[in-house]
């Protein structure tokens, strides 16, 4: 009868889990509580805590009311790649790395986002590196380490 309560507990758990993958909420919040939609106009911005919304069981922040409509409409778009974390390191390493969120690229339409402090600025290694062979690799790495 224990085994039967257990295995329906861990059933009812998985099913109750709401986000379908690991995403970086440092601060309660995807990418530190900056506005997603703010690094697509080339300004990254923080968010306020009027405009929140919650998408896959993770919370997010805008700046504006017009940024955080945009992104309901089309959340998909303006997600972090990675689930928020480290390009770099998730290609390089297959690690979940904290982010800077200030030090981003947006590459054909997507966000990446990297660490970056001291002589660490993994935004310049990826760019010095080959940062389409680095994608593959972190889109591989990403498959394994995703959950």
């Amino acid at each position: 009868m224990r085994k039967i309560i257990w295995i329906l507990f861990l059933v009812m758990g998985a099913l109750g889990y709401s986000q379908s993958i690991d995403y970086n909420t440092k601060k309660g919040y995807a990418v530190n509580g900056y506005d997603v939609v703010s690094y697509f106009n080339k300004k990254p911005l923080e968010g306020k805590k009027e405009f929140i919304t919650t998408y896959d069981g993770v919370n997010y922040k805008f700046f504006s009311k017009g940024n955080m409509e945009k992104f309901i409409a089309k959340p998909k778009v303006y997600l972090p790649k990675y689930g928020g974390y480290c390009a770099y390191a998730v290609a390089v390493n297959g690690k979940k790395v904290n982010v800077d969120p200030e030090t981003y690229e947006i590459r054909n339409g997507e966000l990446y986002l990297f660490y970056n402090k001291g002589k660490n600025n993994t935004l310049q290694f990826w760019l010095k590196e080959s940062p389409t062979d680095l994608k593959s690799k972190a889109d591989k790495n990403w498959e394994k380490i995703k959950n």
